[in-house]
């Protein structure tokens, strides 16, 4: 509890609550002065010489001190079963680190783990036609069978389904809210976000008791496509908020894929636009995990390791088969087909599923070799 409320934690966790404060200003802020603690010494024309700060931020900035209660947020936070992790710590979710503009603090409800490295994006429209969530479900349930864990907005629609589905195949599901923890929106899934901290986690840039501002939904989209690997749009009309996550994963150098529509159906313009503008066309999860096993490179440190034994031990039986039937040298595909007595097309859909946990890799075109 000591550590938790040191006075360079409180120093940040005020600065984050400071208005019109982001990423950005706030690293400047930090070049500048060397800390929270020092932004919040230094004067008002000293803030000003930062750039980003004119004299009304800078005035908010000096005011912070009196007028921003953070002792009482950070007490929210706990009687709720918030966590608040800073950036400079082990808690603080890797994919995040390599984004353009992280946020400082994250709250947390439930608990992250090193599997949730593998993470997929799921995202679509509010108002999901029959197609759209029954291809939702289709592709969720299939990425939380193969150990990936699937990040959404929890909002109405395919956000909703993507968590629903991950949950009931016993995957591991992120859900990443606009406003606070303890504003969930819509109303009706309160019950649904109490699950995924069951069995995944919430995270959110706002304090708990905020409540979603409009400017805060294109926010919450990069923190989606930050945590993913890469992104799936299933089904999204061509001025939906999808759109918005698909972009800034494409810039965030994340893999954008799309599912295609029927052609006279308003809610399949977004993803028709996005195949034509290079997202890769899915038409079924074999299309995720073939194209993602590329991304993942096997790794030798401790971190590694675990993220290693985890996959291992949620093998299911055709899994196990397979990667007993691959060696620790270069093994023929024709000589695991045999050993594991499956069909083909079965292997090698399940070899890409191991490559994507880190079990396998490829060392060729028709060989591959166990971890």
């Amino acid at each position: 509890m000591q550590e938790t409320w040191s006075a360079d934690f409180l120093a940040d966790v005020r600065l984050s609550l400071v208005k019109d404060v982001g990423p950005l200003t706030r690293a400047s802020l930090l070049a500048a002065f060397g800390s929270a603690e020092g932004v919040f010494s230094a004067g008002r024309d000293q803030l000003q010489r930062v750039d980003g700060v004119g004299p009304l931020l800078a005035r908010r900035i000096e005011s912070a001190v009196t007028e921003i209660d953070v002792e009482r947020e950070v007490k929210v936070a706990e009687q709720h079963n918030i966590n608040l992790v800073r950036i400079d710590t082990d808690d603080y979710p890797a994919g995040l680190t390599e984004i353009s503009d992280p946020p400082s603090i994250l709250y947390v409800r439930g608990k992250p783990e090193p599997q949730d490295r593998l993470a997929v994006g799921i995202v679509g429209t509010r108002r999901a036609s029959s197609y759209g969530k029954r291809v939702t479900e289709q592709l969720a349930t299939g990425l939380a069978k193969a150990g990936v864990t699937v990040v959404s907005g929890l909002a109405r629609g395919i956000d909703t389904i993507a968590h629903q589905s991950t949950l009931a195949a016993g995957g591991r599901t992120i859900a990443v809210i606009a406003g606070g923890l303890l504003e969930i929106t819509p109303a009706e899934n309160h019950r649904l976000a109490d699950q995924v901290a069951e069995q995944g986690f919430l995270l959110s840039e706002a304090p708990p008791r905020r409540p979603p501002l409009p400017g805060s939904f294109p926010q919450r989209n990069r923190l989606i496509s930050g945590l993913s690997l890469g992104v799936v749009i299933t089904e999204a009309d061509d001025r939906s908020g999808a759109l918005i996550t698909a972009r800034l994963a494409g810039e965030q150098g994340r893999d954008v894929f799309a599912v295609p529509g029927p052609i006279d159906q308003r809610t399949s313009r977004g993803c028709h636009r996005l195949i034509q503008d290079g997202a890769k066309l899915v038409t079924c999860v074999d299309d995720i995990l073939d194209e993602l096993s590329s991304l993942i490179k096997p790794i030798d440190t401790a971190e590694g390791t675990e993220l290693r034994h985890v996959a291992e031990i949620k093998l299911n039986d055709i899994e196990r088969k397979v990667l007993d039937a691959i060696e620790t040298s270069a093994t023929q595909m024709d000589d695991i087909v045999e050993n594991a007595g499956l069909p083909v097309h079965q292997v090698l859909a399940t070899v890409s599923v191991l490559e994507m946990r880190r079990l396998v890799r490829r060392v060729s075109g028709t060989q591959v070799v166990r971890i």
